[in-house]
């Protein structure tokens, strides 16, 4: 009895100690512990203003840091009056761990962050760090002219480094919507000539939510799945027979300055409405296990389920629970997101 007691206590103060997971001003941890991912740090920066990247990303981590082991960081922008989460938020601080990162997720939109953080950022990249980019990552910068990284601005005019970081590394920047977005949803077909790539095992029955972009991505690319556009936001609607069939999910290598070459994986999809459908979160979490290397390990049954309560809010720019912190998002239990908040901001 008093073996089993001491058992307890020492079990209780290991988690006290060392906690499944933490957070600060701008980010939270989930601690892995045993699994395929152990030992292994991935970084997740979420700061886009519509799609819900403060949603998708900590979803994602939870499952891998969760059923995979991984340590899993996500940075969110925050505002800096109340520390509360803020979609789009050029407000980010931490990103010094990227330092040591061997993975970096993103869900980013026009950021201008300050020359410090956006060195870390740069760092990361020219040592030929794996990126996995979602949605409006492929504009995930919006620098002035006079600042130091003006050349990963999305629209960069410069013959080198030309249109950013969206379309040097990730493969694309910005260029238009691609049918009607919110009234329009999209199958994601598997491109038969690549349905043995490793990100497409076990994945089947993809439809997401988000409207399609329009995307001509730099070679040299790989094409995983192209976007079939609906009239209509259910899997069965009517195809839009006007619409070709966009790259919405597409890999690379890019060479960074180190010389080395980073496995790039990109989609034009993955608001936070997209993540539910099982078909297309298996993709997502296929591809950060492809990223690091580590296409050995994915298997069609890999567990995918998610870690906690989700529910997703309707993607908007103006719409979105308000008054949530980091660290109310930082036990594998606590929902994301918090039901019952304001989604609007109060007035004065």
């Amino acid at each position: 009895m008093l073996k089993n007691s001491a058992l307890f206590l020492l079990a209780a103060l290991a988690l006290i100690l060392h906690p499944a997971s933490q957070a600060d001003e701008f980010s939270i941890v989930y601690k892995g512990s045993d699994g395929i991912g152990r030992g292994k740090h991935i970084v997740f920066i979420a700061a886009d203003h519509e799609y819900r990247g403060e949603q998708t990303l900590p979803a994602l981590a939870r499952i891998m840091a969760k059923r995979y082991g991984f340590k899993c960081t996500v940075v969110f922008g925050t505002d800096p009056e109340d520390g509360t989460i803020l979609p789009g938020s050029s407000h980010i601080g931490g990103l010094k761990i990227l330092k040591k990162a061997d993975l970096m997720v993103l869900a980013m939109r026009f950021i201008n962050m300050p020359d410090d953080e956006m060195q870390h950022f740069v760092d990361y990249v020219d040592r030929g760090g794996p990126i996995i980019g979602l949605r409006t990552s492929t504009h995930a910068f919006n620098i002035p002219k006079d600042r130091k990284f003006y050349s990963y601005h999305h629209t960069y005019p410069g013959k080198e480094f030309h249109k950013g970081f969206g379309r040097q590394v990730l493969g694309e920047t910005w260029v238009t919507h691609y049918g009607d977005n919110h009234r329009q949803s999209s199958i994601l077909m598997p491109e038969q000539a690549n349905k043995k790539h490793p990100v497409l095992i076990g994945v089947k029955n993809m439809h997401t939510q988000a409207g399609g972009y329009t995307a001509y991505p730099l070679e040299p690319f790989t094409v995983i799945a192209r976007g079939i556009i609906l009239n209509g936001m259910d899997i069965d609607a009517p195809v839009d027979t006007s619409k070709e069939l966009m790259p919405v999910v597409w890999v690379r290598d890019y060479k960074s300055n180190s010389g080395k070459a980073a496995r790039i994986f990109t989609t034009t999809q993955g608001a936070s409405e997209d993540i539910p459908n099982e078909g297309f979160r298996r993709l997502l979490l296929n591809a950060h296990l492809w990223c690091l290397g580590m296409e050995d390990e994915i298997k069609a049954d890999n567990p995918v389920d998610f870690v906690g309560p989700y529910q997703p809010t309707t993607f908007s720019f103006s719409h979105f629970p308000r008054g949530v912190k980091p660290a109310d998002l930082a036990d594998y239990d606590s929902p994301i997101m918090p039901e019952g908040l304001p989604l609007t901001k109060p007035e004065k």
